[in-house]
């Protein structure tokens, strides 16, 4: 099994579906580098998160974006605490065929959002594989001049003004409710501040962002975009707290 894609959802539904830690020994590199804030470095700090996961722990997958070595994962995690997480996970998968890189972000899972979507559902299946470089360009642009640059007045020139189905829990559909759930998080001194995109992993319409920022306090941003007719269409995001300290000395990065 070369496809990067095939390892890391095979590692992952053997690791998380079926809870059995010595998936660690056959899919994880010795080297395996963690820059998750729930976990230590490395193959058996993996292997004891794992074997400590309890009957009630269950993963509820909702999309995968291949590109390249870099695998991402969109679902939800029960039991990893008292609340459902909505979560998207990041593994570069090494030239041996071993997970061998690992970054993620986590938010609780919201029940009621504004714009009556969920943080996970809506079209799931990659298509459009010949546009992939096309999205991507068209969204590393809008990242660094929206997003980095908040230059706010192009902002029609890469999102679409007929639709924009809003997966954010606090944000109605269209540009209008991003633009109110903007000013109201504003007002709460949480300023959506972009810094840097230290990743852009593309697949057909899915291209997916990671970022770092503040939120109020320092952040970490994943987003989620959907591509349809060159305009950016729809959008499911994570945004994490940065923690003051980590379990391992690699960054969230």
């Amino acid at each position: 099994m070369s496809n990067p894609e095939n390892i890391v959802v095979t590692a992952t539904t053997e690791l998380f579906g079926k809870k059995d830690p010595t998936a660690v020994d056959r899919w994880f590199a010795s080297d395996y580098t963690q820059h998750s804030a729930l976990a230590a470095d490395g193959p058996d700090a993996l292997h004891q998160l794992v074997a400590g996961l309890g009957d009630d722990f269950r993963y509820d997958p909702a999309r995968v974006i291949a590109d390249g070595a870099l695998v991402a994962l969109h679902g939800t995690y029960y039991g990893f605490g008292p609340d459902p997480l909505v979560g998207f996970d990041i593994f570069r998968v090494d030239a041996n065929g071993k997970l061998a890189e690992h970054w993620d972000a986590l938010t609780p899972l919201v029940s009621g959002t504004v714009s009556g979507r969920s943080q996970t559902d809506g079209p799931a299946e990659v298509t459009e594989l010949d546009k992939t470089e096309a999205n991507r360009a068209l969204v590393t642009e809008f990242a660094q001049k929206v997003l980095v640059g908040a230059d706010y007045s192009v902002l029609t020139d890469y999102i679409s003004t007929e639709t924009y189905d809003q997966h954010n829990p606090e944000a109605a559909d269209g540009l209008d409710g991003f633009g109110a759930a903007a000013a109201t998080w504003a007002s709460q001194g949480k300023n959506l501040v972009y810094k840097k995109v230290h990743k852009v992993i593309a697949e057909g319409d899915f291209v997916l962002l990671q970022s770092e920022g503040e939120f109020g306090d320092p952040a970490a941003y994943y987003d989620l975009f959907r591509v349809g007719g060159g305009k950016i269409v729809e959008h499911w995001d994570v945004i994490a707290p940065i923690p003051a300290e980590l379990p391992h000395t690699n960054g969230l990065f």
